[in-house]
């Protein structure tokens, strides 16, 4: 894949892995900012029933006599008045509203506004401030005959409350920027999942031009030199439009098997499987090469462009690499052995010479063992290189032979 191409790509994988971490990062804000919401109203909500609550039921314990005088005897006894949520209880006399319970203080001017709304006989709520702090208050009414004569007062501590919801908020913070950076994780392994077929189609596509350039370019070479050939020589037309006429014939072949590979590698096509002689394949593509061929009669199952396009790659290697040593080819129980006499391969860098890399770059071999390979796992063999005895190379197509019944 080419350099501009990995840059493009890699740039789409950000941009989608941003993309999936603000997307999941907005979502958790909104879910957060209910989740709060919900917290902070049920907090509030809880608050006030409590408050409620205790001053409903201690306005209901305190009675007047039918002297007019407020009893205040039961809110000593109820536990509801040592309880957790301190209360007050203020009358109204000619003086003005006043504090009977616990005691005779000054009447806040925002306590006293709450109690003049119970004097409708309803439990008010509202907020107040005592010592500097905020509370939330509830004001019950306490029956003189038929008006309200006093008010039971509760206070309740909303800090608690808020320092637990605090707590709650700062984890909401803490589990969204983690949910966000596992989300954005999550999202950089997915879109590179996701580009993987595209990856892969980009990668087909410059091996496949690879490899038709390599497959090309020996045939086209010789075509030209053959019509030059030709043209400077006009004696020699004849024989010229002959061998171009091969060359053509096995450039269309080529190309066929070029496509081929393509829609094989794409998964649109299978490869053929029919009955072949290999060894009288092996003869026909060997029509022109100068080397020895030693063949035994052999059936394989196979697709013969391919298997032909396999055997002209272990000749044109042999022939390329060889130093101009002579090439014999053997074939014998499925197995294609070309051998040259040049001066080897390495162990170390048997391997590498099946590498699908460039001819020309970084010291490389071509592609056209790599192919080799490809066909040969294709049919359910094996391609190596071995060292043969008395120095040279052994290049080897092993395919399994087909046993007719």
């Amino acid at each position: 894949m080419t350099t501009h191409a990995r840059t493009r790509l890699r740039r789409l994988r950000w941009r989608l892995t941003g993309l999936y971490a603000v997307g999941t990062a907005v979502c958790l804000v909104v879910l957060a900012g209910i989740a709060s919401g919900i917290d902070a109203e049920s907090r509030s909500s809880e608050l006030d029933k409590d408050v409620d609550r205790t001053a409903t039921a201690l306005s209901r314990a305190l009675y007047y006599d039918d002297g007019g005088f407020l009893h205040l005897e039961p809110l000593r006894e109820d536990v509801l008045a040592a309880g957790s949520v301190p209360v007050a209880v203020l009358e109204w006399t000619a003086g003005g509203l006043v504090e009977r319970f616990p005691g005779g203080g000054a009447v806040a001017p925002d306590a006293a506004a709450v109690a003049e709304g119970a004097r409708g006989g309803e439990t008010v709520l509202g907020d107040v401030r005592v010592g500097g702090q905020s509370r939330r208050l509830a004001a019950a009414g306490v029956w003189n005959g038929d008006r309200i004569g006093a008010v039971v007062v509760a206070y309740g501590d909303p800090a608690a409350g808020l320092r637990d919801h605090d707590v709650l908020v700062r984890w909401l913070i803490f589990g969204c920027a983690g949910l966000v950076l596992l989300a954005a994780a999550a999202g950089h392994l997915l879109s590179g999942r996701s580009m993987r077929p595209a990856v892969l189609a980009l990668d087909q596509q410059e091996q496949f031009l690879a490899e038709a350039a390599h497959e090309l370019r020996t045939p086209l070479a010789t075509l030209q030199l053959v019509t030059e050939s030709g043209l400077r020589e006009p004696e020699r037309a004849t024989e010229a439009l002959r061998r171009s006429a091969r060359l053509t014939a096995e450039l269309g072949r080529l190309v066929s098997g070029l496509l081929v590979r393509a829609r094989l590698a794409a998964g649109t096509v299978t490869a053929e499987r029919e009955p072949l002689r290999l060894d009288l394949l092996v003869e026909q593509i060997l029509d022109g090469y100068e080397v020895d061929l030693v063949a035994e009669p052999c059936i394989v199952l196979g697709d013969p462009d391919l298997l032909g396009q396999a055997v002209r790659n272990l000749v044109d290697n042999a022939v390329r690499h060889g130093g101009g040593t002579p090439v014999s080819v053997t074939v014998a129980e499925g197995r294609t052995s070309v051998r040259d006499h040049g001066p080897g391969v390495a162990a170390a860098d048997r391997e590498r010479m099946f590498e699908r890399t460039v001819a020309g770059e970084g010291g490389g071999t071509g592609i056209g063992l790599s192919i080799v390979r490809w066909v040969a796992e294709l049919h359910g063999g094996s391609a190596r290189l071995l060292a043969a005895d008395g120095g040279g190379t052994v290049a080897e197509l092993v395919l399994p032979v087909h046993t007719v019944s």
